[in-house]
């Protein structure tokens, strides 16, 4: 071989070692790079993880409560919905602390502030809650107005306004309570006539509108207000409330009958003999001597039913059916009266329940005919079928008659009956139960809250200070004699 053919072939073999070689260079050069590539990749997926995690992490750390409007949202609905008191709900907050992120639990004062400035933008805001209109009656707010007065500790009397929307029963709702009613004005003062009431009347209408009906109980001092302020122009219809309808009814019936204080009086004996005894379990219900008619057929009840534990016979001598009948004393002569009452309050009260849960209309209406014709006392009879074609007449005329008139004052009755109890105290003044009766009506909501977060101390100042406060004027008069 020449030197020249060796030198070509050894150029050749080069060639080719540098094309293999090349090529796994190539090759291991986009594997380096894909695995750099993927290593990167991952890194940052790793990184984004590790941040996710430390993110979690500080938030399990952070507070739960971090702005002061959903710890007010936390304190409205504790003591307005669960109704625990306001020393109960700091020492809620107090327990639940750690667990909320709240680092310095609220004081009972602080509580007692918040639910004030909810009652202040209650009423800031009341002619939001009654805006809507009503068909037929363009100038009405659509609302029907309940108003009532109250007394408390001193000479205070309250008078308040809650507005219940007029189609109630139209979305399928059941009895109003207080979620479904918001209040429009409150007021306290020495006294209340039928004039003075009615110029309550005219400034309310005056900034939320005029009502399509005032729902009212039988006060001559209420229905004068209704007369006097249709005679200004203001013309709204007149709605009987269907508890004290009913009440008035047995009232007039019945307490003039010659065994009814009989009756009463037996209740009394019995109340005091059966309740320190092993028969305590039969002692009468507790009703109110003033309202004594509202809940008189809950005696009559409890009557009829004890008396059948007595059946005719002997008692052998130390059995709890001769210590019963010697607690009875005059009751067993009432029995007629007794059995007469139930027989004229088991139809009246089915159909005041059937109307108050779903209004006054034809249904109604037709369900209570079969009911009234079993009541056995003419007067109660009548006296019943003469109020319901007066209301429906009123239901007609506001285009209520087909979905229902609300016709019960309960909400507002049940509105005095919790602000006298919750978050009062023992000394029940007036104008601390009326500073809280708005807050009680309606729902909580977040709004609420944020509403109350803008109310500022100042504003709360001028609200409370301006009030007399009993509590107060006890606590600087009582322990200092001569002082008054």
């Amino acid at each position: 071989m020449s030197k020249q053919y060796k030198k070509e072939m050894s150029r050749l073999r080069w060639k080719r070692k540098a094309i293999n070689r090349g090529a796994d260079n190539r090759y291991l050069r986009k594997e380096n790079n894909r695995f750099k590539r993927e290593r990167d990749e991952n890194a940052q997926q790793r990184d984004q993880a590790n941040l996710k995690i430390t993110e979690l992490e500080q938030r399990l750390k952070t507070p739960t409560i971090q702005i002061k409007v959903d710890l007010i949202f936390i304190i409205l609905q504790l003591f307005f919905l669960a109704r625990i008191g306001y020393r109960a709900v700091s020492r809620v907050l107090t327990i639940l602390s750690a667990q909320l992120g709240i680092e310095k639990p609220p004081c009972p004062q602080t509580v007692i502030n918040i639910g004030i400035k909810l009652s202040i933008s209650r009423m800031q805001y009341a002619f939001e809650s009654v805006a809507c209109k009503i068909r037929g009656d363009i100038f009405s707010n659509g609302f029907i107005w309940m108003i009532d007065t109250s007394i408390a500790l001193t000479d205070g009397k309250i008078l308040a306004i809650l507005a219940i929307d007029a189609y109630h029963y139209g979305r399928g709702l059941m009895a109003p309570t207080l979620k479904d009613v918001h209040c429009v004005a409150v007021s306290v003062a020495t006294s209340w006539t039928g004039e003075s009431i009615a110029e309550f009347l005219r400034k309310a209408v005056e900034i939320v509108g005029r009502p399509l009906a005032i729902l009212k109980d039988g006060g001559t001092d209420l229905e004068k207000a209704v007369t006097l302020v249709n005679d200004q122009g203001i013309k709204c219809f007149s709605i009987a409330d269907i508890s004290h309808v009913v009440a008035n009814l047995f009232k007039h019936e019945y307490q003039d009958h010659p065994l009814f204080e009989t009756f009463i009086t037996a209740c009394g004996n019995i109340s005091k003999r059966l309740k320190q005894s092993v028969l305590g379990c039969l002692a009468p219900p507790k009703i109110s001597i003033k309202a004594r008619f509202m809940n008189i057929h809950r005696l009559f009840h409890w009557a009829n039913q004890l008396l059948k534990h007595s059946p005719l016979g002997a008692a052998s001598k130390g059995s709890h059916l001769e210590k019963l009948r010697a607690t009875l004393g005059e009751l067993p002569e009432c029995k007629k009266l007794i059995t007469r009452f139930i027989q004229d309050a088991e139809p009246l009260l089915e159909c005041q329940k059937i109307i108050k849960n779903a209004g006054l209309n034809f249904k109604t209406i037709t369900e209570c005919k079969p009911l009234i014709e079993k009541i056995s006392s003419s007067s109660i009879r009548e006296g019943f079928s003469n109020w319901i074609e007066m209301q429906m007449k009123i239901a007609v005329a506001i285009n209520l008659a087909e979905v229902g008139m609300p016709i019960s004052t309960d909400p507002i009755e049940s509105l005095f009956g919790v602000g006298k109890h919750h978050g009062v105290g023992g000394v029940k003044d007036a104008n601390r139960i009326a500073l809280r009766l708005p807050a009680l009506c309606g729902n909580i909501s977040q709004k609420d809250a944020e509403r109350v977060a803008k109310i500022t101390t100042e504003q709360l100042d001028n609200v409370v200070t301006t009030l007399p406060s009993v509590t107060q004027q006890r606590r600087e008069i009582l322990p200092v004699p001569g002082s008054l």
